[in-house]
């Protein structure tokens, strides 16, 4: 079959098939001389005789740090290898295909368990082939190291093991900020615990409650004790029994510790707001020059009053003071002189201001009784307890804010609760509604001290929660 001449200029020029034919050729001799599983191999040896994989991974990700700063797109870690393919001369001597780049095995002898359910320290030797005696050898070797069979699930264990199978050394991380080691030495083992000192830096939390102050707190990122130092520092103003409502907020700047960037505790609060039903309470805490440290409002006030409104955290108030009302156990109008708190049995009931403890026993129909003189003036009582804190007797003295018992149902009572008592000058009051003496502010030769501490958080909360809103709503 013949071609007929076309007038049309050709899809080629020459010397672009005269070049396509030379490679071919060559390609064809290189096949020749080179079995094609050789080139193979050797086109990713050739990659790693340019670098180490170290320097490569390094370069390759000052490429992709350096990318991300000019937002240009990131290389592919095996780019270097697959444009270096086409342009570096090759050679006849093959070599074995490399590990691919991942994670470094664990060393010989290393050996690593995690703690499970129902593990014990003698378990775990087994599991790595350690026999039981090595288990008594351990534990016996320090007082200290028995902390290593008090296991947690979840902990991790590290041995080191001889070639012979003979343990070295038993390596373990207890908390974010403490590990323990034992070693091998010629005695026996030695015990060696590192603790890491954590950064302190400072922290801020917002929230507004929708049902309750816990849940709103730890949505906010608070803690549970966290939660119970702020209710203590605003105690003596908001009565976080009756007094929250939905819409209630809180802004709080308290000491986080960190390690690697990690929050691994905190410390105390240094700075509060809590809004309650429209009215705003300020705590700032300020140590004086004699070490003592306290919460005041922020132009100096103390927040601390002889009496904290609340003696049980939290607790549902069932029955409020009343001269007229029908006792639920006698079934006749009996006057109820004091509140009712109920909350679960064992729940902590703290003394409402310092004083002296006149009974710490059984009282009639109130059951196990606690009864505090506080100066001259006042008098509390907490009923139906179901035992009384360690250290709290008839005689002895106790401190605001002290646990002095717990909520029971000694007595004539229908359920867990605590009844309360306030007295002034033996006449009984309504401790919802009785105005609690203030106690002293600053010193006058504080005052500029502790205003160069407090303005300062004032204003930081009000700048973090204006970039708290201002972020919200974007």
């Amino acid at each position: 079959m013949t071609t007929e001449p076309s007038k049309a200029p050709p899809l080629y020029p020459k010397t672009h098939l005269l070049a396509a034919s030379g490679i071919a050729a060559l390609l064809s001799l290189a096949l020749l001389v080179f079995p094609s599983s050789d080139v193979e191999a050797k086109k990713t040896t050739l990659s790693l005789e340019l670098e180490s994989p170290a320097e490569q991974l390094t370069q390759d990700q000052d490429a992709a740090d350096a990318a991300q700063a000019t937002n240009e797109p990131v290389a592919s870690p095996f780019a270097q290898i697959e444009n270096s393919e086409e342009n570096t001369p090759q050679t006849a001597e093959a070599a074995p295909a490399p590990a691919p780049i991942a994670e470094k095995p664990n060393a010989p002898g290393h050996r690593e368990v995690v703690v499970a359910k129902g593990d014990t320290l003698s378990t775990l030797f087994e599991k790595v082939g350690l026999p039981a005696t090595a288990v008594h050898e351990v534990l016996a070797s320090d007082k200290q190291a028995k902390q290593f069979s008090q296991l947690k699930r979840g902990q991790k264990l590290e041995f080191e093991l001889t070639p012979e199978g003979q343990l070295t050394s038993l390596h373990s991380k207890v908390s974010d900020v403490e590990t323990i080691t034992l070693t091998k030495n010629d005695k026996g083992f030695a015990f060696n615990r590192v603790t890491t000192k954590p950064i302190v830096r400072t922290a801020y939390a917002h929230g507004v409650i929708n049902s309750s102050l816990s849940q709103s707190a730890a949505r906010a990122g608070l803690s549970h004790s966290m939660t119970m130092d702020m209710a203590s520092v605003f105690g003596y103003d908001v009565d976080f029994a009756q007094d929250i409502r939905q819409g209630d907020e809180f802004d709080v700047i308290y000491e986080q510790k960190v390690v690697n960037g990690k929050a691994v505790g905190t410390g105390p609060i240094l700075s509060a707001r809590f809004t309650n039903r429209g009215k705003t309470y300020t705590a700032v805490r300020y140590t004086n020059k004699q070490g003592n440290s306290s919460y005041y409002t922020a132009d100096g006030n103390s927040m601390r009053k002889a009496f904290i409104r609340t003696p049980v955290d939290f607790a549902r108030i069932s029955s409020k003071f009343s001269m007229g009302r029908k006792h639920p156990i006698l079934n006749k109008i009996r006057a109820h002189k004091g509140v009712d708190y109920a909350a679960p049995r064992g729940t902590p009931i703290k003394a409402a201001g310092d004083g002296k403890v006149l009974l710490a026993g059984r009282r009639g129909g109130y059951g196990n009784t606690v009864i505090i003189q506080h100066g001259n003036t006042y008098r509390t009582l907490y009923g139906h307890m179901q035992g009384f804190a360690k250290g709290v007797k008839t005689g002895g003295s106790v401190k605001q804010g002290q646990v002095i018992g717990y909520i029971g149902t000694t007595g004539l009572s229908t359920g867990p609760h605590l009844h309360y008592e306030f007295q002034v000058n033996g006449v009984h009051v309504d401790p919802l509604g009785q105005k609690l003496p203030m106690a002293d502010p600053i010193a006058k030769a504080e005052r500029a001290r502790f205003l160069a501490q407090s303005k300062p958080l004032m204003a930081r909360m009000d700048q973090e929660k204006a970039t708290m809103l201002a972020s919200s709503k974007r």
